[in-house]
Protein backbone atom coordinates (compact mmCIF):
# COMPACT_ATOMS: atom_id res chain seq x y z
CA UNK A 1 0.00 0.00 0.00
CA UNK A 2 1.25 3.50 -0.68
CA UNK A 3 1.93 5.84 2.22
CA UNK A 4 -1.38 6.59 3.96
CA UNK A 5 -1.92 8.82 6.96
CA UNK A 6 -4.52 10.44 9.18
CA UNK A 7 -5.24 14.11 8.57
CA UNK A 8 -7.12 17.04 10.08
CA UNK A 9 -10.14 17.11 7.83
CA UNK A 10 -12.45 20.07 7.31
CA UNK A 11 -16.10 19.27 8.08
CA UNK A 12 -19.47 20.97 8.32
CA UNK A 13 -20.55 22.27 11.74
CA UNK A 14 -24.05 20.82 12.09
CA UNK A 15 -24.89 23.60 14.54
CA UNK A 16 -24.68 25.99 11.57
CA UNK A 17 -26.08 23.90 8.73
CA UNK A 18 -28.57 21.64 10.51
CA UNK A 19 -28.87 18.38 8.59
CA UNK A 20 -25.78 16.92 6.93
CA UNK A 21 -28.11 15.62 4.20
CA UNK A 22 -28.79 19.19 3.11
CA UNK A 23 -25.17 20.11 2.41
CA UNK A 24 -23.63 17.00 0.80
CA UNK A 25 -23.77 16.07 -2.89
CA UNK A 26 -22.83 13.23 -5.25
CA UNK A 27 -19.64 13.56 -7.33
CA UNK A 28 -19.61 16.45 -9.79
CA UNK A 29 -19.65 14.19 -12.85
CA UNK A 30 -23.09 12.72 -12.06
CA UNK A 31 -24.77 16.07 -11.35
CA UNK A 32 -26.90 17.29 -14.25
CA UNK A 33 -28.49 20.74 -14.42
CA UNK A 34 -31.74 19.59 -12.79
CA UNK A 35 -30.00 17.95 -9.82
CA UNK A 36 -27.66 20.93 -9.53
CA UNK A 37 -30.67 23.21 -9.07
CA UNK A 38 -32.20 20.88 -6.48
CA UNK A 39 -28.98 20.79 -4.47
CA UNK A 40 -28.61 24.57 -4.63
CA UNK A 41 -32.13 24.98 -3.26
CA UNK A 42 -31.55 22.48 -0.46
CA UNK A 43 -29.14 24.75 1.43
CA UNK A 44 -27.16 27.94 0.95
CA UNK A 45 -24.18 25.88 2.11
CA UNK A 46 -24.61 22.85 -0.14
CA UNK A 47 -21.18 21.76 -1.38
CA UNK A 48 -22.38 21.77 -5.00
CA UNK A 49 -21.44 25.45 -4.84
CA UNK A 50 -17.88 24.21 -4.39
CA UNK A 51 -17.62 21.16 -6.64
CA UNK A 52 -19.87 22.27 -9.54
CA UNK A 53 -20.95 25.87 -9.23
CA UNK A 54 -23.30 27.55 -11.68
CA UNK A 55 -22.05 29.55 -14.62
CA UNK A 56 -23.33 33.13 -14.66
CA UNK A 57 -23.73 35.72 -17.44
CA UNK A 58 -20.59 37.79 -17.90
CA UNK A 59 -18.22 35.18 -16.44
CA UNK A 60 -14.60 35.71 -17.44
CA UNK A 61 -11.10 34.90 -16.19
CA UNK A 62 -11.56 36.98 -13.05
CA UNK A 63 -15.17 36.10 -12.25
CA UNK A 64 -16.28 32.51 -12.73
CA UNK A 65 -17.52 29.45 -10.90
CA UNK A 66 -14.01 28.46 -9.81
CA UNK A 67 -13.41 31.85 -8.19
CA UNK A 68 -16.83 31.76 -6.57
CA UNK A 69 -16.12 28.27 -5.15
CA UNK A 70 -12.94 29.57 -3.52
CA UNK A 71 -14.83 32.51 -2.06
CA UNK A 72 -17.55 30.25 -0.66
CA UNK A 73 -14.94 27.99 0.93
CA UNK A 74 -13.07 30.92 2.47
CA UNK A 75 -16.25 32.53 3.82
CA UNK A 76 -17.62 29.29 5.23
CA UNK A 77 -14.38 28.71 7.12
CA UNK A 78 -14.38 32.29 8.37
CA UNK A 79 -18.00 32.07 9.51
CA UNK A 80 -17.48 28.67 11.22
CA UNK A 81 -19.85 26.89 8.84
CA UNK A 82 -16.86 24.60 8.33
CA UNK A 83 -14.33 23.65 10.99
CA UNK A 84 -11.01 21.84 11.06
CA UNK A 85 -10.69 18.58 13.03
CA UNK A 86 -8.80 19.04 16.28
CA UNK A 87 -6.61 15.94 15.81
CA UNK A 88 -5.54 13.90 12.77
CA UNK A 89 -8.14 11.27 11.97
CA UNK A 90 -9.03 8.40 9.72
CA UNK A 91 -12.69 8.65 8.76
CA UNK A 92 -14.67 5.41 8.77
CA UNK A 93 -17.32 5.57 6.05
CA UNK A 94 -20.25 3.15 5.69
CA UNK A 95 -22.87 3.24 2.93
CA UNK A 96 -26.12 1.31 3.26
CA UNK A 97 -28.06 0.81 0.04
CA UNK A 98 -30.49 -1.42 -1.80
CA UNK A 99 -29.72 -3.08 -5.11
CA UNK A 100 -31.89 -5.65 -6.88
CA UNK A 101 -33.98 -6.12 -3.75
CA UNK A 102 -31.03 -6.76 -1.42
CA UNK A 103 -29.67 -4.49 1.32
CA UNK A 104 -25.88 -4.00 1.32
CA UNK A 105 -23.45 -2.11 3.54
CA UNK A 106 -20.18 -1.09 1.90
CA UNK A 107 -17.47 -0.23 4.41
CA UNK A 108 -14.33 1.81 3.92
CA UNK A 109 -12.28 4.62 5.39
CA UNK A 110 -10.98 7.97 4.22
CA UNK A 111 -7.32 8.93 4.58
CA UNK A 112 -4.60 10.97 2.96
CA UNK A 113 -2.64 8.93 0.41
CA UNK A 114 0.77 9.97 -0.90
CA UNK A 115 0.67 10.56 -4.64
CA UNK A 116 2.57 8.25 -6.97
CA UNK A 117 2.63 8.56 -10.77
CA UNK A 118 0.70 5.73 -12.38
CA UNK A 119 3.08 2.96 -13.38
CA UNK A 120 5.77 3.96 -10.87
CA UNK A 121 4.40 2.58 -7.62
CA UNK A 122 1.53 0.68 -6.05
CA UNK A 123 -1.36 2.86 -7.24
CA UNK A 124 -2.94 1.51 -10.43
CA UNK A 125 -5.53 3.02 -12.79
CA UNK A 126 -8.06 0.86 -14.61
CA UNK A 127 -9.75 3.33 -16.98
CA UNK A 128 -8.73 5.90 -19.54
CA UNK A 129 -9.07 9.62 -18.79
CA UNK A 130 -9.90 12.70 -20.87
CA UNK A 131 -8.14 16.06 -20.87
CA UNK A 132 -11.24 18.25 -20.54
CA UNK A 133 -12.29 16.88 -17.17
CA UNK A 134 -8.75 17.17 -15.78
CA UNK A 135 -8.44 20.78 -16.92
CA UNK A 136 -11.76 21.58 -15.25
CA UNK A 137 -10.75 20.03 -11.92
CA UNK A 138 -7.31 21.67 -12.01
CA UNK A 139 -8.90 25.13 -12.27
CA UNK A 140 -11.04 24.30 -9.25
CA UNK A 141 -8.09 23.08 -7.17
CA UNK A 142 -5.94 26.04 -8.14
CA UNK A 143 -8.59 28.32 -6.69
CA UNK A 144 -9.83 26.31 -3.69
CA UNK A 145 -6.52 24.65 -2.74
CA UNK A 146 -8.37 21.63 -1.33
CA UNK A 147 -9.61 18.15 -2.21
CA UNK A 148 -13.38 18.57 -2.09
CA UNK A 149 -14.18 14.91 -2.76
CA UNK A 150 -12.48 11.54 -2.44
CA UNK A 151 -10.69 9.24 -4.84
CA UNK A 152 -12.21 5.74 -4.60
CA UNK A 153 -9.45 3.16 -4.09
CA UNK A 154 -9.74 -0.63 -3.87
CA UNK A 155 -7.18 -2.79 -2.09
CA UNK A 156 -6.83 -6.57 -1.59
CA UNK A 157 -7.47 -7.71 1.99
CA UNK A 158 -9.06 -11.15 2.03
CA UNK A 159 -9.64 -11.03 5.81
CA UNK A 160 -10.70 -7.35 5.91
CA UNK A 161 -8.18 -6.79 8.71
CA UNK A 162 -7.77 -3.03 8.31
CA UNK A 163 -11.48 -2.32 8.13
CA UNK A 164 -12.29 -4.57 11.09
CA UNK A 165 -9.76 -2.68 13.22
CA UNK A 166 -11.54 0.56 12.48
CA UNK A 167 -15.04 -0.87 12.88
CA UNK A 168 -14.14 -2.13 16.35
CA UNK A 169 -12.95 1.36 17.25
CA UNK A 170 -16.36 2.91 16.47
CA UNK A 171 -18.54 0.46 18.41
CA UNK A 172 -20.93 2.49 20.52
CA UNK A 173 -19.98 5.79 18.86
CA UNK A 174 -22.73 7.85 17.27
CA UNK A 175 -22.25 8.32 13.55
CA UNK A 176 -22.61 11.48 11.49
CA UNK A 177 -25.29 10.50 9.00
CA UNK A 178 -26.63 11.79 5.69
CA UNK A 179 -29.13 10.43 3.19
CA UNK A 180 -28.56 11.27 -0.47
CA UNK A 181 -31.07 12.00 -3.25
CA UNK A 182 -31.23 8.28 -4.12
CA UNK A 183 -32.05 7.20 -0.57
CA UNK A 184 -28.59 5.80 0.22
CA UNK A 185 -27.55 6.17 3.87
CA UNK A 186 -24.01 7.49 4.44
CA UNK A 187 -22.41 7.34 7.89
CA UNK A 188 -18.97 8.54 9.00
CA UNK A 189 -16.98 8.37 12.22
CA UNK A 190 -13.67 10.21 12.81
CA UNK A 191 -11.13 7.89 14.48
CA UNK A 192 -8.34 9.82 16.20
CA UNK A 193 -6.92 7.06 18.43
CA UNK A 194 -3.21 6.98 17.54
CA UNK A 195 -2.86 3.29 18.44
CA UNK A 196 -5.70 2.30 16.11
CA UNK A 197 -4.36 4.48 13.30
CA UNK A 198 -0.92 2.90 13.68
CA UNK A 199 -2.37 -0.63 13.49
CA UNK A 200 -4.43 0.22 10.40
CA UNK A 201 -1.42 1.76 8.67
CA UNK A 202 0.60 -1.39 9.40
CA UNK A 203 -2.22 -3.65 8.15
CA UNK A 204 -2.28 -1.75 4.87
CA UNK A 205 1.47 -2.05 4.35
CA UNK A 206 2.55 -3.56 1.03
CA UNK A 207 -0.92 -3.65 -0.51
CA UNK A 208 -1.58 -2.22 -3.98
CA UNK A 209 -4.43 0.21 -4.62
CA UNK A 210 -6.62 0.10 -7.73
CA UNK A 211 -8.46 3.30 -8.57
CA UNK A 212 -12.15 2.47 -8.84
CA UNK A 213 -13.49 5.98 -9.38
CA UNK A 214 -11.80 9.36 -9.60
CA UNK A 215 -9.10 8.75 -12.22
CA UNK A 216 -9.38 12.33 -13.48
CA UNK A 217 -9.11 13.73 -9.97
CA UNK A 218 -6.12 11.54 -9.14
CA UNK A 219 -4.22 12.68 -12.23
CA UNK A 220 -5.27 16.24 -11.44
CA UNK A 221 -3.80 15.84 -7.95
CA UNK A 222 -0.47 14.85 -9.52
CA UNK A 223 -0.63 17.78 -11.94
CA UNK A 224 -1.48 20.21 -9.13
CA UNK A 225 1.42 18.94 -7.03
CA UNK A 226 3.86 19.24 -9.93
CA UNK A 227 2.64 22.72 -10.81
CA UNK A 228 3.00 23.88 -7.20
CA UNK A 229 6.44 22.31 -6.85
CA UNK A 230 7.64 24.07 -10.01
CA UNK A 231 6.31 27.42 -8.79
CA UNK A 232 7.88 27.08 -5.34
CA UNK A 233 11.13 25.44 -6.35
CA UNK A 234 10.15 22.14 -4.79
CA UNK A 235 7.91 20.93 -1.95
CA UNK A 236 8.69 19.53 1.47
CA UNK A 237 7.99 15.78 1.57
CA UNK A 238 5.09 16.29 3.98
CA UNK A 239 3.50 19.19 2.11
CA UNK A 240 -0.28 18.46 1.84
CA UNK A 241 -0.14 18.74 -1.96
CA UNK A 242 1.93 15.54 -2.00
CA UNK A 243 -1.20 13.69 -0.86
CA UNK A 244 -4.76 13.18 -2.03
CA UNK A 245 -7.98 12.40 -0.17
CA UNK A 246 -8.86 8.73 -0.75
CA UNK A 247 -11.62 6.36 0.30
CA UNK A 248 -10.15 2.86 0.72
CA UNK A 249 -12.42 -0.18 0.36
CA UNK A 250 -11.37 -3.81 0.62
CA UNK A 251 -12.02 -5.83 -2.53
CA UNK A 252 -13.38 -8.53 -0.21
CA UNK A 253 -15.92 -6.31 1.51
CA UNK A 254 -19.40 -7.91 1.22
CA UNK A 255 -20.87 -4.58 0.09
CA UNK A 256 -18.39 -4.14 -2.76
CA UNK A 257 -20.40 -4.76 -5.92
CA UNK A 258 -19.85 -3.67 -9.53
CA UNK A 259 -22.75 -2.65 -11.77
CA UNK A 260 -22.95 -2.24 -15.55
CA UNK A 261 -22.82 0.92 -17.64
CA UNK A 262 -24.81 0.57 -20.85
CA UNK A 263 -24.19 2.61 -24.01
CA UNK A 264 -26.35 4.83 -26.23
CA UNK A 265 -24.66 5.90 -29.48
CA UNK A 266 -25.14 8.92 -31.71
CA UNK A 267 -23.21 9.67 -34.88
CA UNK A 268 -23.77 6.29 -36.50
CA UNK A 269 -25.74 6.09 -39.76
CA UNK A 270 -29.27 4.74 -39.31
CA UNK A 271 -29.32 0.97 -39.76
CA UNK A 272 -31.74 -1.90 -39.42
CA UNK A 273 -31.06 -5.08 -37.49
CA UNK A 274 -30.39 -6.91 -40.76
CA UNK A 275 -27.87 -4.26 -41.82
CA UNK A 276 -26.23 -4.50 -38.40
CA UNK A 277 -25.95 -8.28 -38.63
CA UNK A 278 -24.49 -8.01 -42.13
CA UNK A 279 -21.79 -5.68 -40.77
CA UNK A 280 -21.02 -8.02 -37.88
CA UNK A 281 -20.39 -10.77 -40.43
CA UNK A 282 -19.15 -14.11 -39.16
CA UNK A 283 -17.70 -12.70 -35.91
CA UNK A 284 -20.93 -13.12 -33.95
CA UNK A 285 -23.79 -15.52 -33.62
CA UNK A 286 -26.85 -13.26 -33.80
CA UNK A 287 -30.44 -13.82 -32.69
CA UNK A 288 -33.46 -11.59 -33.15
CA UNK A 289 -34.54 -10.64 -29.64
CA UNK A 290 -37.76 -8.64 -29.82
CA UNK A 291 -39.15 -5.26 -30.78
CA UNK A 292 -39.26 -1.97 -28.94
CA UNK A 293 -37.27 -0.36 -26.12
CA UNK A 294 -39.50 -2.04 -23.51
CA UNK A 295 -37.79 -5.38 -24.18
CA UNK A 296 -34.57 -4.13 -22.56
CA UNK A 297 -35.26 -5.39 -18.98
CA UNK A 298 -35.97 -8.92 -20.20
CA UNK A 299 -32.87 -9.02 -22.36
CA UNK A 300 -30.72 -7.69 -19.55
CA UNK A 301 -32.03 -10.40 -17.24
CA UNK A 302 -31.01 -12.98 -19.85
CA UNK A 303 -27.52 -11.47 -20.17
CA UNK A 304 -27.05 -11.40 -16.39
CA UNK A 305 -28.14 -15.03 -16.13
CA UNK A 306 -25.76 -16.05 -18.90
CA UNK A 307 -22.96 -14.08 -17.15
CA UNK A 308 -20.66 -14.05 -20.17
CA UNK A 309 -18.67 -10.98 -21.24
CA UNK A 310 -19.01 -12.09 -24.87
CA UNK A 311 -22.81 -11.69 -24.90
CA UNK A 312 -24.37 -8.29 -25.66
CA UNK A 313 -27.79 -6.96 -26.70
CA UNK A 314 -27.90 -4.30 -29.46
CA UNK A 315 -30.86 -2.10 -30.39
CA UNK A 316 -31.22 -0.50 -33.82
CA UNK A 317 -33.49 2.53 -33.58
CA UNK A 318 -34.23 2.59 -37.31
CA UNK A 319 -36.41 -0.54 -37.06
CA UNK A 320 -36.85 -0.71 -33.25
CA UNK A 321 -35.28 -4.16 -33.21
CA UNK A 322 -33.19 -5.84 -30.51
CA UNK A 323 -30.49 -8.32 -31.53
CA UNK A 324 -28.65 -10.61 -29.13
CA UNK A 325 -25.04 -11.04 -30.27
CA UNK A 326 -22.53 -13.60 -28.99
CA UNK A 327 -18.88 -13.49 -29.94
CA UNK A 328 -17.81 -16.76 -31.60
CA UNK A 329 -14.49 -18.33 -32.54
CA UNK A 330 -14.04 -16.21 -35.64
CA UNK A 331 -14.81 -13.13 -33.57
CA UNK A 332 -12.23 -14.10 -30.96
CA UNK A 333 -9.61 -14.35 -33.69
CA UNK A 334 -10.65 -11.00 -35.15
CA UNK A 335 -10.56 -9.38 -31.72
CA UNK A 336 -7.05 -10.71 -31.16
CA UNK A 337 -6.01 -9.10 -34.45
CA UNK A 338 -7.56 -5.67 -33.93
CA UNK A 339 -6.69 -5.50 -30.21
CA UNK A 340 -3.28 -7.15 -30.33
CA UNK A 341 -1.87 -4.19 -28.42
CA UNK A 342 -3.80 -5.33 -25.35
CA UNK A 343 -3.60 -8.34 -23.03
CA UNK A 344 -6.10 -11.23 -23.30
CA UNK A 345 -8.02 -10.05 -20.22
CA UNK A 346 -8.62 -6.68 -21.91
CA UNK A 347 -9.61 -8.34 -25.18
CA UNK A 348 -12.20 -10.46 -23.34
CA UNK A 349 -14.10 -7.57 -21.77
CA UNK A 350 -17.59 -6.93 -23.05
CA UNK A 351 -16.94 -3.18 -23.29
CA UNK A 352 -13.72 -3.83 -25.23
CA UNK A 353 -15.54 -6.12 -27.65
CA UNK A 354 -18.24 -3.49 -28.08
CA UNK A 355 -15.98 -0.51 -28.70
CA UNK A 356 -12.91 -1.97 -30.41
CA UNK A 357 -14.45 -4.78 -32.46
CA UNK A 358 -18.07 -3.80 -33.09
CA UNK A 359 -18.12 0.00 -33.22
CA UNK A 360 -14.60 0.89 -34.36
CA UNK A 361 -13.81 -2.07 -36.61
CA UNK A 362 -16.96 -3.72 -37.95
CA UNK A 363 -19.11 -0.58 -38.05
CA UNK A 364 -16.14 1.58 -39.06
CA UNK A 365 -17.06 4.36 -36.62
CA UNK A 366 -13.81 5.10 -34.83
CA UNK A 367 -14.30 8.87 -34.99
CA UNK A 368 -17.79 9.28 -33.46
CA UNK A 369 -18.24 11.09 -30.18
CA UNK A 370 -18.38 9.22 -26.89
CA UNK A 371 -21.70 7.50 -26.22
CA UNK A 372 -24.10 8.39 -23.46
CA UNK A 373 -23.30 6.14 -20.50
CA UNK A 374 -26.37 4.80 -18.71
CA UNK A 375 -26.57 2.66 -15.61
CA UNK A 376 -30.32 2.15 -15.30
CA UNK A 377 -32.21 -0.11 -17.69
CA UNK A 378 -35.22 2.17 -17.18
CA UNK A 379 -33.13 5.09 -18.46
CA UNK A 380 -32.14 3.03 -21.50
CA UNK A 381 -35.82 2.49 -22.24
CA UNK A 382 -36.77 6.15 -21.74
CA UNK A 383 -33.85 7.44 -23.80
CA UNK A 384 -34.70 5.15 -26.70
CA UNK A 385 -38.37 6.07 -26.57
CA UNK A 386 -38.02 9.83 -26.23
CA UNK A 387 -34.47 10.68 -27.29
CA UNK A 388 -32.33 12.75 -24.98
CA UNK A 389 -33.01 16.14 -23.45
CA UNK A 390 -30.34 18.77 -23.62
CA UNK A 391 -28.48 19.02 -20.31
CA UNK A 392 -25.19 19.93 -18.68
CA UNK A 393 -22.30 17.44 -18.66
CA UNK A 394 -19.74 16.89 -15.89
CA UNK A 395 -17.56 19.80 -17.07
CA UNK A 396 -20.48 22.20 -16.94
CA UNK A 397 -20.88 22.38 -20.73
CA UNK A 398 -24.19 21.91 -22.47
CA UNK A 399 -24.59 18.40 -23.88
CA UNK A 400 -26.23 17.66 -27.21
CA UNK A 401 -29.63 15.98 -27.44
CA UNK A 402 -31.43 13.98 -30.11
CA UNK A 403 -32.06 10.44 -31.24
CA UNK A 404 -29.73 7.55 -30.46
CA UNK A 405 -29.10 5.25 -33.42
CA UNK A 406 -27.74 2.30 -31.45
CA UNK A 407 -27.97 1.03 -27.88
CA UNK A 408 -25.86 -1.67 -26.25
CA UNK A 409 -26.47 -3.64 -23.08
CA UNK A 410 -23.11 -4.91 -21.83
CA UNK A 411 -21.77 -6.76 -18.78
CA UNK A 412 -19.58 -4.84 -16.31
CA UNK A 413 -15.97 -5.71 -15.68
CA UNK A 414 -15.41 -7.60 -12.43
CA UNK A 415 -12.98 -6.84 -9.61
CA UNK A 416 -10.80 -9.67 -10.95
CA UNK A 417 -10.70 -7.93 -14.34
CA UNK A 418 -9.68 -4.68 -12.68
CA UNK A 419 -6.84 -6.34 -10.83
CA UNK A 420 -5.58 -8.39 -13.81
CA UNK A 421 -5.72 -5.57 -16.35
CA UNK A 422 -4.25 -3.00 -13.95
CA UNK A 423 -1.42 -5.38 -13.04
CA UNK A 424 -0.70 -5.70 -16.76
CA UNK A 425 -0.21 -1.90 -16.79
CA UNK A 426 -3.21 -1.42 -19.05
CA UNK A 427 -6.43 0.56 -18.78
CA UNK A 428 -9.96 -0.47 -19.64
CA UNK A 429 -12.21 1.54 -21.94
CA UNK A 430 -13.96 4.43 -20.20
CA UNK A 431 -16.90 3.50 -17.98
CA UNK A 432 -16.14 -0.20 -17.97
CA UNK A 433 -17.53 -0.33 -14.44
CA UNK A 434 -20.12 1.44 -12.31
CA UNK A 435 -19.39 1.45 -8.62
CA UNK A 436 -22.60 2.03 -6.73
CA UNK A 437 -23.34 3.91 -4.60
CA UNK A 438 -21.26 6.98 -5.37
CA UNK A 439 -19.18 8.54 -2.60
CA UNK A 440 -20.62 11.78 -1.26
CA UNK A 441 -18.78 15.06 -1.56
CA UNK A 442 -18.90 17.34 1.44
CA UNK A 443 -18.38 14.76 4.17
CA UNK A 444 -14.71 15.65 4.63
CA UNK A 445 -12.48 18.17 2.85
CA UNK A 446 -8.71 17.73 2.64
CA UNK A 447 -6.80 21.06 2.69
CA UNK A 448 -3.84 21.32 0.32
CA UNK A 449 -2.16 24.20 2.16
Amino acid sequence: MPDISAFRGVRYDLGHVGSLSDVVAPPYDVIDSELQEQLYERSDFNCTRLILGKDEPGDDDTSNRYRRAAKFLKNWLRDKVLFTEGNPALYVYHQEFEEAGEIYTRRGFMCRTRLEPFGQGNIHPHEETHGGAKADRLKLWQNCKANLSQIFGLYPDSENVAQDLLDKAIIGVTALEATDHLGVSHRIWPVTDVAVITKVTAAMGGKPVYIADGHHRYETACNYRDELAAAQGGLDAEHPANFVLMMCVSMSDPGMIVLPTHRLFRGLPPMTAKELCDKLGDCFTTTSAGMGPEEAPYLWEEIETEDDQKTLALFTTEDQQWTMVRLNGAGLEKMAQVAGDHCPDWQGLGVSILHRLIVETLLGASDISAPKYVRSIDEVVESLKHGDTVGRDHTGQMAAGGRFELAALVMPATLDHIRAISNAAERMPAKSTYFYPKLLSGLVINPLE
